[in-house]
């Protein structure tokens, strides 16, 4: 079992530190953990938002309406329980010591793109690459 970091209320990864040492590690894994417990938290709120909100409404334009902020609602957390594997993927690549790391070149993520997208996975050159080469695909 890893020994506890000591981590400042105020720390922020720095570029003048080693990449991924220690305390850069341990702040994207706080915050990783941080973002999930909020994304399960709203997904707890919404589970029982839709349980307690079954009610008889009898005008149908209301009832519509309401139907479609269900939808809204479930389609957003679809889009939260996709983000939250992707949060699992990132806490076990910085179990495996991979995390920071591009999987297309190998070269180092910028801390501060980590800081803004802690799931990234690519550089950002990478990533624009990739997404020019998946415009050119799906656009013919």
């Amino acid at each position: 079992m890893k020994q506890d970091v000591f981590l400042p209320d105020d720390y922020r990864p720095a570029e003048d530190e080693p990449f991924m040492n220690e305390r850069q590690t341990e702040y994207f894994r706080r915050k990783l953990l941080a973002w999930k417990q909020e994304l399960l938290a709203g997904s707890r709120d919404t589970i029982a938002g839709l349980q307690d909100g079954t009610r008889n409404i009898p005008d149908i334009a209301d009832r519509a309406s309401e139907e479609t902020d269900r939808a809204l609602e479930l389609r957003t957390r679809d889009r939260q329980r996709k983000l939250v594997t992707k949060i699992d993927e990132a806490l076990k690549r910085i179990e495996e010591g991979e995390y920071g790391y591009c999987e297309m070149t190998g070269d180092r993520i910028s801390l501060k793109r980590l800081d803004a997208r802690p799931i990234a996975t690519m550089t950002l050159e990478a990533q624009e690459r990739h997404e020019r080469r998946e415009k050119v695909h799906r656009d013919d």
